[in-house]
């Protein structure tokens, strides 16, 4: 499954028995990804986010975090953030909180 960003950058997700992944793909690789482990069928823990120097400033760590958050609310999967970044945009931004574990 793939979200196109008004940027242009295409979000994708991927997900593989309890692991899974949002993440932004390139020719050369993955420029960005936020990882995340299935605790329970409704229940996932955001463990990482990563950018890479070429998306840095680019808005695309929040955009990878929104496409969670999107992704939970259609299937109603709660999230449990321990990635730092993830956390401090639950902290910032409070319409993201309702999926929040």
């Amino acid at each position: 499954m793939a979200r196109a960003e008004p940027s242009g950058i295409e979000i994708r997700h991927e997900e593989s028995g309890d692991r899974g992944a949002f993440f932004v793909q390139a020719d050369a690789g993955r420029l960005a990804e936020l990882t995340y482990s299935r605790l329970s069928p409704g229940v996932a823990v955001l463990e990482h986010t990563e950018v890479s120097d070429a998306l840095r400033g680019s808005g695309v760590g929040r955009m990878l975090v929104e496409a969670a958050v999107d992704w939970a609310r259609r299937t109603t999967t709660r999230l449990e953030p321990r990635c730092s970044y993830a956390k401090s945009l639950f902290d910032r931004y409070p319409a993201l909180r309702d999926v929040l574990e």
